[in-house]
């Protein structure tokens, strides 16, 4: 088919080519920077914790009146917890994975080191912690019951012993050999002794520059007479302890009053709402975007066969068959998609680097623009299938009707 007909045809309608080249160039830009937010957005949603989310659930203990002794409450409560049908295991805590709530420290090589190595978030846990986090020892030991004490808000003595993750280990010592060194939490405190070290363990904030980077310490840690439990129970019966957990604890103290049972299902969930409800939006533009740009392809090749009636009844009495008329308005629409999409690269890869300076994004993938390209390609070629066809059907008899 000759192309410089067609050309010549687009020329005489500079204006709606122009707008429909236009809208194909917004919507590649757009929909690509979204869909690379989108997948990165899902990526993320979809990042271990490290800890063991499908059996474990968490629960405060808030006490109540002068008799309450949040020491030995604290001991019994375990206890309890521990002994109930279905619980695997069960240890106190100040925090846990996606949370956006607990405490974060630096962590020097040498005492008064003016600058930290590392930034680490930090867990206090007894002797059942890794157990009950559902963590993976890979190198070293767990905790003994006697490295666990009770510490206040306020204690500033560091722990003697700790267990930290595979990453923070490899930020201290990238040469290896993090277990059995000693580092700094506190620098004019004595050194703390790596014990052990675990596969992973995620940060409480979803956010941080060091969200690997884990330390877990000996101590049992209650906030006043506020205590956070974790229990892990046996495979596909954490429904069934979580029932009668609130029951059990009321009954053995009824001095203190049991805040809400949360899975880390749940804790996930409200995690990464953000992050879900910005997929959801950016999903709906995505579609919402395709949609206007394959009516506004109908709506112009509509408007184009309705004007060129005669024009094509000619030509089909002049031999031209429907596949010839076919032919030419998905030609003439690949013409205007193609330039279209030419410009919307640029665009997209501007948008790109604006979001980077303004937003600290991440680089577009050079990926995303050709599957952009063969996407609106294909989404051009089926918009105007439906007005290309119904040209194609115009009868040779309407070239010989007066106008």
């Amino acid at each position: 088919m000759e192309i410089r007909p067609i050309l010549s045809a687009l020329l005489r309608s500079k204006v709606s080519m122009i707008l429909i080249g236009l809208q194909v160039a917004l919507t590649l830009a757009i929909v690509s920077n979204a869909l690379f937010i989108v997948s990165e957005r899902l990526e993320r949603m979809q990042r271990p914790s490290g800890m063991n989310e499908a059996d474990t659930f968490l629960f405060n203990s808030t006490g109540f009146g002068q008799g309450y002794d949040v020491k030995s409450a604290q001991q019994g409560d375990l206890q309890l917890l521990r002994g109930l049908p279905g619980v695997v295991d069960a240890t106190s805590i100040i925090s846990v994975p996606m949370s956006e709530s607990g405490w974060s420290t630096g962590v020097s090589l040498q005492p008064r080191q003016a600058t930290s190595t590392a930034n680490t978030a930090l867990y206090m846990v007894d002797a059942h912690g890794l157990s009950s986090y559902g963590l993976k020892l890979v190198e070293g030991r767990d905790f003994r019951p006697e490295e666990i004490g009770f510490r206040s808000m306020n204690d500033r003595n560091v722990p003697t012993t700790v267990i930290i993750t595979r990453a923070l280990a490899a930020r201290l010592f990238p040469q290896g050999g993090a277990l059995g060194k000693q580092v700094y939490y506190d620098n004019e405190g004595p050194p703390t002794t790596i014990i052990g070290i675990v596969d992973h363990l995620q940060t409480p904030w979803l956010d941080a520059d060091f969200i690997d980077n884990s330390s877990l310490m000996p101590a049992y840690l209650p906030y006043g007479n506020v205590t956070r439990y974790l229990v892990r129970a046996e495979p596909g019966r954490r429904d069934e302890v979580m029932q009668g957990v609130e029951q059990a604890m009321i009954q053995a103290n009824p001095s203190r009053i049991i805040g809400r049972v949360r899975t880390m299902e749940q804790v996930r969930a409200d995690g990464y709402a953000g992050d879900r409800a910005m997929a959801i939006i950016l999903g709906a533009v995505i579609v919402a975007l395709l949609a206007i740009t394959a009516l506004g392809i109908v709506g112009m090749a509509s408007f184009w066969g309705a004007q060129r009636t005669r024009q094509i009844g000619t030509r089909r009495a002049l031999g031209a068959t429907r596949w010839d008329i076919l032919r030419y308005f998905h030609t003439e629409n690949f013409i205007i998609t193609t330039l279209g999409l030419v410009v919307g690269g640029v665009l997209a890869y501007a948008l790109s680097l604006w979001l980077m300076r303004e937003y600290q994004a991440p680089r577009l993938p050079w990926h995303y623009v050709p599957v952009g390209f063969a996407c609106l390609w294909l989404l051009g070629q089926l918009a105007v299938l439906g007005p290309a066809l119904r040209a194609s059907r115009v009868p040779p008899a309407l070239a010989t009707r007066s106008v």
